[in-house]
């Protein structure tokens, strides 16, 4: 037998030898099939998570259209507070509102006047200005109003997979606004008495 032939067969040995393959398999394949797990989660968290701050303004708007807000009493504060906390409270599964929730309540003259205020929401990165100037005006029984949530949302994972993140941050400005107009609730309030 030659050197050669004794090569040959070593090699055909080492070729046809499968134990271990599955490891290397797997470590080829595991990261691939990690990262795009990861991915889906993100994604499938980061719609929840946006679909959660729609139910929150729907709450706080339906809180001010029926006139529960306005017919609250106290100060307009303690108004703020009240919507504040309930927006708050259905946002605390993503880590709190402190520095991350600003929600904005504004009255417009017309429908027309509220398709030409281009302003931006503001949100909780703002500069400390700009904050103390987000309005709060719920208004009275049938004026026009937004309200504007603005929910800044840590991503999960900006590292893996897909990143949803603001370049630069591991942060996404998650907004939405509601338009309406205020039900008739005091004049329905004196029909049934």
């Amino acid at each position: 037998m030659t050197v050669t032939n004794k090569r040959k067969r070593k090699h055909l040995r080492f070729v046809r030898d499968k134990r271990g393959s599955t490891a290397v398999e797997f470590a080829i394949v595991a990261p691939i099939f990690l990262m795009m797990m990861f991915s889906i989660f993100e994604v499938g968290w980061f719609f929840y998570a946006n679909s959660v701050v729609d139910a929150a303004v729907g709450d706080a708007s339906r809180q001010i259209k029926t006139g529960q807000l306005q017919k609250s009493g106290g100060t307009d504060d303690d108004k703020f507070q009240s919507i504040y906390a309930e927006v708050c409270r259905i946002l605390d599964a993503f880590g709190g509102c402190e520095n991350r929730l600003t929600v904005e309540v504004n009255t417009f003259a017309s429908f027309t006047a509220l398709a030409a205020d281009n302003t931006p929401p503001t949100c909780a990165d703002a500069p400390p200005d700009q904050l103390d100037a987000i309005p709060f005006v719920p208004g009275g029984e049938l004026e026009i109003v937004r309200v504007r949530i603005c929910y800044i949302y840590n991503t999960l994972n900006p590292a893996i997979g897909v990143n949803l993140a603001e370049s630069g941050t591991n942060k996404r400005r998650l907004i939405s606004s509601l338009m309406f107009r205020n039900e008739p609730y005091e004049t329905n309030a004196n029909k049934r008495d």
